[in-house]
C-alpha cells in the first residue's frame, strides 16, 4: 500500500470520526427524542383503550338488541317497570336516562351556515352552504345524516359511555329561542343551544349534566362548540382523565370532476408549534399524532370542516381512504380521533370552535389560525406561495371589486404579468438572437468533431466560439428561470381559486373544472372521456411556440433529442391537462398568445444585421482564457497524450 493510499484511509477515517462527533445529538436532542418516543407510547395505550373502548360499544349495542326484558321506545325512564329500568342502569351507570328518547331536530341558521341539530348525539347532524350549490344545482351539504358519525366517549364507573346513542335534551340559555325548533339569527345577533345529556342524579338544585353548547353569530362561518361536564365528578371518580372524540364522515360529492376532487381531498392538522401538515391526497393514509394539536381539519376541494381547541387536543390519530369506484356520489371516508385531558374530580371546561365553510384565502387567514394553509398555494417552494400571497391574491381581489367575469379577469392579469415580465422576455430573445446567428458556425464544429471521442473538442471549440463573439449561453435560461416561479405560482393559484367555482365563461361552464365541449362514448387512457377545448388550444399554441422558439436556438443538429422532445411535451400535457381547471388552461393559453405575439415584436427591434456585425467586431478583440477554458484544455492534452501512451 503506498503512502497516499495510507495517508487517503486516515483522512477518510478523520473525517467519518469527526462528522460523527459533529452530527450527535445534543442533551436536549435526546431529551426532545425521548418525549417524542413517550408520547407514542401514551397514544399507542389510548388507541388500545379506544380500540377496547369501540368493542365495549358494540357489546353494549349487542346486549341492546338480545336484552332478556325488551326495553320499549319511551321518551323518560319514569315509563319503564323496575326491570327494564335496572337493565339500563347496569349498562350505563348515571347516565342510563340517556337510552330513552326520540330523535328530535333543532335548526340553528345564519347568513351562512344551515345546521340541524339532533337530539340523538346532541351532534350536528347536516351542515349546509346556503350560499353555494353543489355542481349539479343541489343545495351543498357538507355533511349529513347517517354518513355523519360523532362520538363523545369516556368511562364512567368503569363502564365505557359513547354519545353517539344517547338523547341529549335541549336547553335555550336566551329565552328569545326557548322550545324554537328553527333558530335563525343575522349580522351581528348570535344564538346560544345547548344539548344537555343528564345523569339519573340532576335535579335542578344539583344539576348534573354533559352539555354540547353552541353559539352561532349572524355573519361568521366559526361556530363556538363547547364540551361541559358539570356535576359529574361522582359518576366519573375513579374512571380515568381522558375523554375522546371520535368524527367519522363520507364526503358528498361536491365538484363536477369526482378525480380532481378526490385528489384535493384529504385531512390537514396543525401542532400547537404552529406546524401545519396532511395527509396525502392520493392514496389511502393514516397517522398518529403524538403531540399536542391545535386543530384538525377535513378539508375538500373548496371547502373545510375544521375542529379548533382553544387549549389543544393532547394527541389523536387522523386516517382518509377513497371510497368504492363504483361509488361516484361520495369521494372519501375520513375520520379524525382527539383526545382531551379531564381532571376527574371536578367540572370540565372544553373550549372548542367549529369552522364550516369555503377555502376562500382572506377569510381563513382572518381568523390568525393558519386555517388558510389548507389551500394548495404552492408552500413547500417559498417563491410560489409568496407570490400567490402578496401578488397575485391582491390584484386578483382588486380586479374582483370591479364586478367583471372572471375571464376577464385572467386576461387582464396576463397582460399584467407579461408586462413586468417583458425585460426578462426581451432579454431572453435578445440572446437567442445571437444563438441563431452563431448555429452555422456551431453546426461546422460540430461537422469538424463528429466522433464520440472527439466531445471534449466540440465542446472546447463551442465554448471559444462563445467567448470570442461575446455570447454566453446561459444570457437566455436565467430570465427564462426566474419567470419560472411565476409560472409555478399560476399553477397553484387556479386550480385552488374558490372564486372560480361555478364561474362561467365563454363555453366554459366552471372554470375550476375542465370545459368539456364533446363526451366520449368511451375513455382513453391518460387523456379521459370528454374533450376540453381551451386545454386543446394551450397545446396546439404551444406547439406553435415551440416551433418558433425551435427556430431561434441552435440545439437542433447537436441535440436532436431535446428537440423532438420539446415537441413531444405539450402533447403530454394535454393528457394530464383534460381534467384539470380550464380557468389554469385558459391563462396558459392566453400566455402563449402573447409569447407568440411578443417574439414577432422583438423582431422588429432587433436588426440582426447590426448584431451580426457586433458579433464579428467581438471576433477581433483579443480574448483572456478563463481558468475553465484553461483547464479544458489541460484536460484535452491529457486525454491524448494517455491515448498515445496505450
Amino acid at each position: 500500500m503506498s503512502r497516499d493510499n495510507i495517508i487517503g484511509l486516515v483522512l477518510i477515517a478523520v473525517i467519518m470520526i469527526g462528522y460523527s462527533i459533529i452530527s450527535a445529538p445534543s442533551p436536549e436532542e435526546r431529551q426532545e427524542a425521548q418525549r417524542i418516543q413517550d408520547s407514542i407510547a401514551v397514544v399507542r395505550q389510548q388507541e388500545l383503550a379506544a380500540q377496547q373502548a369501540l368493542s365495549a360499544q358494540e357489546q353494549q349495542a349487542q346486549q341492546m338488541q338480545e336484552m332478556p326484558v325488551p326495553i320499549p321506545q319511551v321518551t323518560n325512564m319514569a315509563e319503564l317497570d323496575t326491570a327494564q329500568a335496572a337493565q339500563l342502569t347496569g349498562m350505563l351507570g348515571q347516565f342510563a336516562s340517556g337510552a330513552v328518547g326520540t330523535q328530535e331536530f333543532i335548526t340553528l341558521e345564519n347568513d351562512h351556515l344551515r345546521l340541524k341539530i339532533s337530539t340523538r348525539g346532541g351532534h350536528i347532524y347536516s351542515a349546509e352552504l346556503k350560499n353555494f350549490k353543489t355542481w349539479d344545482q343541489r343545495p351543498l351539504l357538507l355533511f349529513e345524516g347517517e354518513n355523519n358519525n360523532f362520538a363523545l366517549q369516556f368511562f364512567a364507573e368503569n363502564r365505557n359511555i359513547n354519545t353517539s346513542q344517547l338523547f341529549f335534551s335541549p336547553y335555550f340559555p336566551d329565552a328569545r329561542f326557548d322550545q324554537q325548533t328553527e333558530i335563525i339569527v343575522s349580522g351581528a345577533d348570535s344564538a346560544t343551544l345547548a344539548m344537555r345529556l343528564h345523569t339519573l342524579t340532576h335535579t335542578s338544585e344539583n344539576p348534573s349534566y354533559i352539555e354540547f353548547l353552541y353559539k352561532l353569530r349572524g355573519d361568521d362561518f366559526l361556530i363556538d362548540f363547547h364540551i361541559n361536564f358539570v356535576g359529574t365528578a361522582q359518576a366519573l371518580a375513579g374512571s380515568g382523565n381522558m375523554a375522546t372524540l371520535d368524527w367519522n364522515v363520507k364526503f358528498p360529492r361536491l365538484e363536477k370532476s369526482l378525480l380532481n376532487e378526490q385528489n384535493n381531498t384529504t385531512i390537514f392538522y396543525k401542532f400547537i408549534n404552529n406546524e401545519v401538515s396532511r395527509l396525502r391526497e392520493t392514496r389511502d393514509e393514516n397517522e398518529e399524532l403524538a403531540t399536542t394539536l391545535r386543530w384538525v381539519a377535513f378539508k375538500q376541494q373548496f371547502f373545510t370542516t375544521t375542529l379548533i381547541s382553544q387549549n389543544g387536543f393532547a394527541s389523536g390519530s387522523v386516517s382518509s381512504a377513497f371510497v368504492e369506484e363504483t361509488d361516484t356520489a361520495h369521494t372519501k371516508n375520513m375520520s379524525m380521533t382527539v383526545n382531551m385531558d379531564l381532571e376527574p374530580r371536578a367540572d370540565n371546561h372544553l373550549p372548542m370552535q367549529l369552522y364550516m365553510g369555503p377555502t376562500h384565502f382572506n377569510t381563513l387567514k382572518g381568523y390568525d389560525l393558519l386555517l388558510e394553509r389548507q389551500i394548495p398555494l404552492g408552500w413547500g417552494f417559498f417563491l410560489t406561495a409568496w407570490i400567490n400571497r402578496f401578488v397575485i391574491i391582491p390584484i386578483f381581489n382588486f380586479l374582483d371589486g370591479f364586478n367583471i367575469n372572471y375571464g376577464i379577469i385572467i386576461l387582464i392579469l396576463t397582460i399584467l404579468i407579461k408586462i413586468v415580465t417583458l425585460p426578462f422576455s426581451y432579454k431572453t430573445h435578445f440572446s437567442q438572437a445571437k444563438m441563431k446567428l452563431l448555429k452555422p458556425e456551431i453546426d461546422e464544429i460540430g461537422k469538424k468533431f463528429p466522433k464520440p471521442d472527439d466531445a471534449m473538442k466540440k465542446q472546447q471549440a463551442t465554448m471559444a466560439l462563445y467567448k470570442k463573439a461575446g455570447v454566453s449561453p446561459l444570457a437566455g435560461c436565467i430570465p427564462m428561470l426566474l419567470q419560472l416561479p411565476i409560472l409555478l405560482a399560476m399553477f397553484r393559484f387556479f386550480p385552488a381559486s374558490i372564486e372560480l367555482r361555478q364561474q362561467g365563461f365563454l363555453w366554459a361552464d366552471d372554470l375550476s373544472s375542465y370545459d368539456s365541449i364533446l363526451s366520449l362514448p368511451f375513455t382513453i387512457p391518460f387523456y379521459g372521456d370528454h374533450v376540453s377545448l381551451f386545454t386543446l388550444l394551450m397545446t396546439v399554441s404551444t406547439l406553435i411556440y415551440t416551433h418558433l422558439n425551435s427556430q431561434m436556438m441552435s440545439t437542433g443538429a447537436q441535440m436532436p433529442g431535446m428537440k423532438a422532445m420539446l415537441y413531444i411535451m405539450p402533447i403530454m400535457l394535454l393528457g394530464m391537462f383534460n381534467n384539470f381547471a380550464s380557468g389554469l388552461s385558459y391563462y396558459y393559453f392566453l400566455t402563449n398568445v402573447f409569447t407568440i405575439g411578443q417574439t414577432y415584436i422583438f423582431k422588429l427591434f432587433v436588426n440582426e444585421d447590426k448584431l451580426r456585425a457586433q458579433i464579428e467586431e467581438n471576433k477581433k478583440k483579443p480574448i483572456k482564457k478563463s481558468s475553465w477554458v484553461e483547464r479544458l484544455e489541460k484536460m484535452q492534452k491529457q486525454q491524448e497524450a494517455q491515448r498515445r501512451g496505450k
